[in-house]
């Protein structure tokens, strides 16, 4: 099963803004190597925090609403919500421990 769900322009407010708990937001497309070998990291990462920070992705060319709100520029684009909140931003690729570093700085 897995951690990462993917959501859509219409269900952004639901999915992240509404949550009570943190949401780590994946800005990615499918044509982006760096967005695809993010996902297996925040994959492995959203395991450790189950219950704790929800995980999702949003593919930017199939929902182009929402990330011009945001300000997305660049794939892959991690953004932190905390209360509805843009807490942190992160644009490009990570390892699992700067990953897990981002996650525990701002959530």
């Amino acid at each position: 099963m897995s951690n990462l769900q993917a959501i859509t322009d219409d269900s952004f407010e639901a999915d992240v803004v509404s949550s009570k708990i943190p949401v780590l937001v994946d800005f990615w497309a499918q044509w982006c190597g760096h967005c695809k070998a993010l996902a297996p990291i925040i994959e492995d990462v959203a395991r450790n925090y189950t219950g704790k920070v929800k995980f999702v992705k949003l593919d930017v060319d199939s929902n182009p609403a929402t990330p011009p709100k945001f300000g997305i520029r660049g794939i892959p684009t991690l953004i932190l919500f905390k209360d509805g909140q843009v807490k942190a931003t992160q644009v490009g690729l990570l390892t699992k421990a700067e990953l897990q570093q981002f996650i525990d700085t701002h959530a």
